[in-house]
């Protein structure tokens, strides 16, 4: 248990205590979304509303949830770079020969990526009263449950792309045309039932609509999404799901290529 938990914990805070040290990434992951909520949502401001949403909301409500989302996206998957870094620095060569399973070192950085991307998430909806978006308190712990899941998954898909990768520029150029369409192919901008009948289909089988979904379904109750008439429960199910399967992904990619992951 000792040789499992000892590398998990060293991996987890040195992942959260390298991006404290850099208040730039901070800046970086929440402003620009930040900015982004703003300069869209109030350029569009009440020409749109959502159907199910309340007399007087604004678009600035509707795409709100999917800020949360842009937030952990890019957090989860570029704090993933570090494995690249780390591969460069010979940090990662050095745990890779040391008694640590490859499920630990799977683990550590896992959890150290889903920590800032759930944390960076939970500061933006800790200002949603702030910023005239209201909802329950009561949906609190659900909605902390369902960042986690999403972080967790997100994350794993960081590292099962980052693992192979050779340089952060070549990263930064797969995950920029990966991560734009899967944000957007959620819903996050606009409702599912106003797409066009092919991007429909592509909407409902982006796992990252169904956590977008549940999301907005925690916040925004009245307004339909993805989900169908089994709303929360399936977004829930398939959002763990999609956490599960990005975790084994990371791990069988850790678990082969042991020359490469040496060079």
């Amino acid at each position: 248990m000792t040789t499992l938990l000892l590398p998990v914990t060293s991996l987890w805070k040195r992942e959260v205590l390298r991006f404290l040290r850099q208040p730039n990434r901070v800046m970086g992951a929440i402003g620009s979304p930040l900015l982004f909520w703003l300069l869209i949502g109030s350029g569009v401001g009440r020409s749109f509303r959502a159907p199910g949403s309340p007399e007087g909301s604004s678009y600035l409500d509707y795409i709100y949830p999917g800020t949360v989302i842009m937030i952990l996206l890019f957090t989860a998957i570029f704090s993933t770079i570090s494995i690249i870094e780390d591969r460069k620095e010979g940090f990662l060569q050095s745990v890779l020969v040391s008694p640590a399973p490859r499920g630990a070192v799977v683990l550590g950085k896992i959890l150290g990526g889903t920590t800032l991307a759930f944390f960076q998430a939970a500061l933006f909806l800790a200002l949603a009263p702030l910023i005239g978006v209201r909802f329950q308190w009561t949906t609190i712990l659900p909605l902390a449950g369902v960042l986690w899941l999403l972080a967790i998954a997100l994350t794993g898909l960081g590292f099962f792309i980052a693992w192979r990768m050779q340089s952060v520029q070549g990263f930064h150029a797969i995950m920029n045309f990966l991560l734009i369409p899967l944000w957007l192919l959620s819903g996050a901008l606009f409702p599912i039932a106003g797409a066009a009948v092919w991007m429909q289909w592509l909407i409902r089988i982006n796992p990252l609509t169904y956590g977008l979904d549940a999301v907005r379904g925690l916040l925004h109750p009245a307004v339909p999404g993805a989900s169908g008439e089994l709303g929360l429960p399936l977004a829930v199910t398939v959002t763990a799901a999609f956490a599960l399967a990005m975790f084994a992904a990371a791990s069988w990619a850790a678990r082969g290529h042991t020359r490469g992951d040496l060079q």
